[in-house]
């Protein structure tokens, strides 16, 4: 009896440099970041020990969440503009601030051949409704608006526009067919690198303003090691595989 204890000491003692060191990273990410973020997640616990704990949302909500006292340690934000006002608003570590990805916006149907030829389903496709994120809380919201604008059709389609509270309810609203069209994250009808369901239209970058997607290490995560390793993690080469598969480009 007296080896078993002494083993099962020895066995515990080993274990404990690792518990020590493992801890946990609450993270407030951007809706549009769901997929990439999940398998990031899971390869950060297999390589670090670490566990990334991730909350989805609007990066408005979460700005106002975080004003509020909510308790996230990292912030993934689906825009560089809300990283920055919670930093100069002393929410944020000063220079943690960094771009992670860089979103890309996609005209998307669940039909197939839907959406063939650019943007020409916006005029030459029956449809009642089309679906954006909200444009004041949401990056691509706003970006959709933007290359509405491009197109010269604000007018035309603002009576059949339909929001979403994010990029992911937008999604879901053109995926369960209560809207015809929508315009989503690529990275959220992406697989390999191709639009793998549906028919959809990349929108090209100069249509709307850069969708820049900034990380900031918020006051709660100053002296977390987890939110630390989150972050130097994202700019790895294993986390830039998994955003570039997801439809993202990197700075």
């Amino acid at each position: 009896m007296k080896r078993l204890c002494k083993i099962a000491a020895l066995f515990m003692t080993a274990l404990l440099p690792f518990a020590s060191h493992a801890a946990e990273v609450q993270v407030a990410v951007a809706s549009n970041f769901t997929k990439p973020m999940q398998a990031i997640a899971e390869h950060f616990e297999q390589d670090t020990g670490h566990k990334a704990l991730l909350a989805f949302g609007s990066t408005g909500k979460f700005y106002a969440q975080i004003r509020n006292g909510a308790p996230f340690d990292v912030l993934l934000a689906a825009d560089e503009e809300v990283p920055a006002k919670l930093e100069s608003e002393g929410q944020g570590v000063t220079g943690s601030r960094f771009p992670y990805a860089i979103g890309t916006l996609v005209l998307w149907s669940p039909r197939k051949d839907y959406v063939e030829d650019q943007a020409k389903a916006l005029t030459e496709r029956p449809y009642r409704h089309l679906a954006i994120a909200n444009p004041k809380t949401a990056p691509y919201g706003a970006a959709a608006m933007a290359t509405l604008e491009k197109l010269g059709l604000t007018e035309s389609t603002r009576g059949r526009l339909v929001q979403g509270e994010n990029i992911a309810q937008a999604h879901q609203f053109v995926a369960s067919g209560n809207a015809e069209l929508g315009f989503v994250a690529l990275s959220q009808v992406v697989d390999e690198g191709a639009i793998s369901q549906g028919s959809g239209w990349i929108v090209p970058a100069s249509f709307h303003p850069p969708i820049r997607q900034d990380a900031l290490l918020l006051n709660k995560g100053r002296d977390n090691p987890a939110a630390q390793a989150l972050l130097e993690y994202l700019k790895s080469a294993k986390a830039a595989e998994v955003i570039e598969a997801y439809g993202y480009s990197l700075e």
